[in-house]
């Protein structure tokens, strides 16, 4: 089995969010609860593959020589699974409630690799 790293990402200014913005408080506020029931039952379905069901993720800060910065990227929450391939990992992402309720861009995969000696 591969470990994978799975990348929530979404912006303020993609077509999702767009039209999440143009919902109602009430709307918004039901498609909150259906989506994290969703992802509750995606969790469920899915429990034998995740290693670690991750979490939101805060605002970033960047750290590099010329010091530390507050710093935007599209990144909103992460999860490690297991499978056989890369396919396979991909395939447990379709029609997740991150976008698919919730107005969220994708989901970036990649296999997280062993540390080279």
């Amino acid at each position: 089995m591969k470990t994978f790293l799975a990348v929530f990402t979404g912006s303020e200014s993609s077509e999702n969010h767009k039209k999440w913005n143009l919902l109602s408080q009430a709307e918004q506020k039901t498609r909150i609860q259906q989506g994290m029931q969703a992802w509750q039952n995606w969790a469920m379905k899915n429990q034998t593959k995740i290693v670690q069901v991750g979490g939101p993720l805060s605002k970033t800060t960047l750290i590099d020589k010329e010091g530390i910065h507050d710093y935007k990227n599209n990144l909103s929450a992460f999860t490690i699974v297991k499978a056989d391939s890369k396919a396979s990992a991909a395939e447990l992402f379709i029609e997740h409630p991150h976008f698919m309720i919730f107005p969220g861009d994708a989901v970036e995969l990649m296999e997280i690799l062993p540390i080279p000696n």
